[in-house]
């Protein structure tokens, strides 16, 4: 039986669907492919952040390292003030000592230089009495030459006990002489452990 032509047009119908349905398919797996390279694109990209991550990671490590490292430099910075700080606080212990030793030798300075103005005051006292004795003395003495020049015999007497008194008087002259010495001689002393001290005390400030 020979096919006529709607025949054949009804079989072409029946293939046009499934062509219809593999163009579809061509389409689909198209667009297959195209998410598989997104997601190839997208795979590539994880992976780069993730070695960009490892990355940080390490840099992270090494800032720790050295963050370490610095910490215990500060530590070691730490223990090297604590011992200075300590020497520190040795060099003051020292230095109050010092210091009280030095207050207890300037009380007793002060002390000598009281007792040193009482004495010069009584030398100055003794020295006001020899001066008034060397003017007395200087008056008898001129007395004396008039005596002498008016009297003969009556004066060989007079001058011989003005001789015993200016004997008198010279001795006790000497005597007073030989003190302001000694309270010149303290005075010296006095004033040159005065200097040290002094000396002593800007050195200390």
């Amino acid at each position: 039986m020979a096919l006529t032509k709607d025949d054949l047009q009804a079989i072409a119908n029946l293939f046009q669907p499934t062509k219809d349905d593999i163009q579809m398919i061509k389409n689909d797996v198209q667009e297959l492919k195209d998410d598989v390279q997104v997601l190839k694109d997208d795979v590539q990209g994880l992976k780069d952040d993730v070695q960009v991550l490892k990355d940080d990671v390490q840099g992270l490590k090494d800032d720790v390292q050295v963050l370490k490292d610095d910490v215990q430099v500060l530590k070691d910075d730490v223990q090297g003030l604590k011992d200075d700080v300590q020497v520190l606080k040795d060099d003051v212990q020292v230095l109050q000592k010092d210091t009280q030793e030095l207050k207890k030798d300037t009380q007793e300075l002060k002390k000598d230089t009281q007792e040193l103005k009482k004495d010069t005051q009584e030398l100055k006292k003794d020295t006001q009495e020899l001066k008034k004795d060397t003017r007395e003395l200087k008056n008898r003495t001129t007395t004396l030459e008039l005596t002498l020049e008016n009297e003969t015999n009556p004066g060989i007497k007079i001058v011989a006990e003005g001789h015993l008194d200016l004997d008198r008087k010279l001795d006790k002259a000497l005597k007073i002489e030989n003190e302001k010495e000694i309270l010149l001689l303290r005075l010296a002393h006095l004033e040159s452990e005065t200097r040290i001290i002094k000396a002593q005390l800007n050195q200390t400030a």
